[in-house]
């Protein structure tokens, strides 16, 4: 389609749709192509730059993103979905708290259409402004209820709240309205404990049966159905669903697992006790805590045993110290400790809606850069969560993380990056000093929730208090994978799960067991 050779407005809107239609496919080359022609025969087209913004953050040129979506604000200043759209690019460029202030101006300007609503609650829900989100999204629905689209994200954000009830209604009206709509299924497969009463086994294979799905919704409803049969204590049948959604991850993943690894292994040879010596003075005007760990570890119970204590609130997973390390490194000189650690308290401190005095980060990958925040902030506290490797294979190897943790969907990437991992934490124990970095594991929280509590709250420098105790009934929003688990008491159900599995776990045990003494795998 060559819109130099075509005129009018028809041929343009014919064009802008078949753009949205291949980036919804996923064929994000053939929407960029037209988008590109679109410009050239008219270079203030608002939807055209719009969507030239999704697929370069798509692509994770986040640079160019900025780019594209001030062309786009050039077109429509005062337009709240081109707004949402800059601080989108804003906060995954790492500059939150720009993406903040510009989210506000598109909240000011949001009005009454339901997709401005939409676009801008989406962006509150990014900053983790999720109460804020789920009021935008309540409107948008209110004007147009037949949109899956709506319906999903404001279940999303009812999640995150708590209101796990009303999100399981909205998406089951999201899927009443597109059947095939495998957000919405996802979603509702985790809310709660499925059983054999309740559970929608039998519509999702029946979707699948139909062989009409794109890839990407299938491996939703792959991970979905594993959920789901998982409960219900059908181990066989969850396996295979699992597996098969791992199989069609990788096709689509383009990553090399060896870069991962080799990243962990620079850090040990480098963050040393000597280099954390020799480093200039870091900012000591803060003292955060960071919760970090391998995903489905027990990261986010500990983070919000942690917030439970009236004096902390919790930032959630800002990145933020990562966005402020590239940052700093961008400039191509060596980041200087103090600065890297007043633009991250900055930041955290301008995302931070708790009111506590001190506010704990539960971003998953600082654990390879818990070297790095000692030097810039040498009064943080680190909590290092460790679990079980077998059951910590098997937690990450059934869960789908939209994008990131590639290495899990394939046994023995898995189990490498698992070894990799510990072989960090020894060297963190070896190198930080013991009264800024504590190793908790999942297990012993189980086994004494109480005591292990204390303990937590003792070593961040904290007086006791009894809400500790209490922390799934926080009404703080939780944003993770496990926001449904930690609004439940202590349960020791997820410890073993791996023994289901035991011969089909057998890749990931053996490359374990090259490293791993056998007292630990059983």
């Amino acid at each position: 389609m060559d819109l130099r050779t075509r005129t009018g407005a028809s041929s343009r809107s014919a064009a802008i749709e078949a753009a949205r239609s291949a980036f919804r496919t996923g064929d994000v080359g053939t929407a960029e192509r037209i988008c590109a022609q679109i410009v050239a025969a008219n270079p203030g087209d608002y939807d055209a730059w719009s969507l030239l913004t999704e697929t370069a953050l798509q692509r994770g040129r986040h640079d160019a993103a900025i780019v594209c979506a001030d062309r786009a604000l050039a077109s429509a200043p005062d337009d709240p979905i081109a707004l949402a759209l800059r601080a989108k690019c804003l906060f995954l460029s790492g500059d939150p708290r720009a993406a903040l202030q510009t989210a506000e101006a598109a909240a000011q300007r949001v009005g009454d259409a339901a997709e401005a609503l939409d676009a801008v609650g989406a962006m509150f829900g990014l900053l983790g402004r999720h109460h804020r989100a789920m009021i935008l999204f309540a409107r948008a629905v209110g004007l147009r209820p037949d949109v899956p689209q709506y319906l999903f994200n404001l279940a999303a954000a009812e999640r995150m709240v708590g209101a796990l009830d009303d999100a399981e209604r909205h998406c089951n009206a999201a899927i009443a309205r597109d059947r095939g709509y495998a957000l919405a299924h996802y979603l509702r497969s985790d809310l709660r404990i499925q059983t054999s009463e309740r559970n929608h086994v039998a519509e999702m294979e029946a979707l699948l049966g139909e062989r009409r799905l794109a890839p990407s919704s299938e491996i939703l409803l792959r991970f979905a159905l594993g959920k789901e049969c998982e409960d219900l204590d059908q181990h066989d049948r969850a396996f295979a669903h699992i597996q098969a959604g791992c199989d069609l991850q990788r096709v689509s993943a383009n990553t090399d697992p060896a870069s991962g690894l080799a990243e962990i292994e620079h850090i040990i040879r480098t963050h040393t006790r000597e280099w954390i010596a020799q480093a200039p003075p870091g900012y000591a005007g803060a003292a955060p805590v960071f919760v970090t760990g391998l995903p489905r570890t027990g990261t986010t119970l500990v983070e919000r045993i942690i917030s439970s204590h009236p004096a902390m609130s919790s930032v959630g997973e800002t990145g933020a110290f990562a966005a402020e390390l590239k940052r700093a490194m961008s400039a191509g000189v060596r980041p200087d400790p103090a600065e890297l650690g007043r633009r991250y308290w900055e930041t955290a401190a301008a995302l931070d809606q708790g009111g506590g005095t001190r506010v704990v980060d539960k971003t998953l990958e600082n654990y390879l850069y818990c070297g790095l925040i000692h030097a810039a902030l040498p009064d943080a506290k680190i909590i290092l969560v460790q679990r079980h490797p077998l059951d910590v294979g098997w937690a990450m190897y059934k869960a789908h993380f939209q994008g990131k943790f590639q290495f899990s969907y394939d046994q023995l990437q898995l189990a490498d990056y698992v070894l990799a991992f510990r072989r960090l934490s020894q060297h963190w124990r070896a190198t930080l000093p013991a009264d800024r970095l504590l190793e908790v594991h999942y297990e012993d929280i189980i086994n004494d929730h109480a005591a292990v509590s204390r303990r937590l709250i003792d070593f961040v420098g904290l007086t006791w208090d009894d809400e500790v105790l209490q922390f799934h009934q926080s009404k703080a929003p939780s944003a993770t994978a496990s926001a449904v688990q930690v609004r439940r008491p202590i349960y020791a159900s997820s410890i073993g799960k791996w023994r289901h599995h035991a011969d089909r776990l057998a890749p990931l045990r053996e490359r374990l067991a090259r490293e791993l003494p056998p007292s630990e795998l059983p």
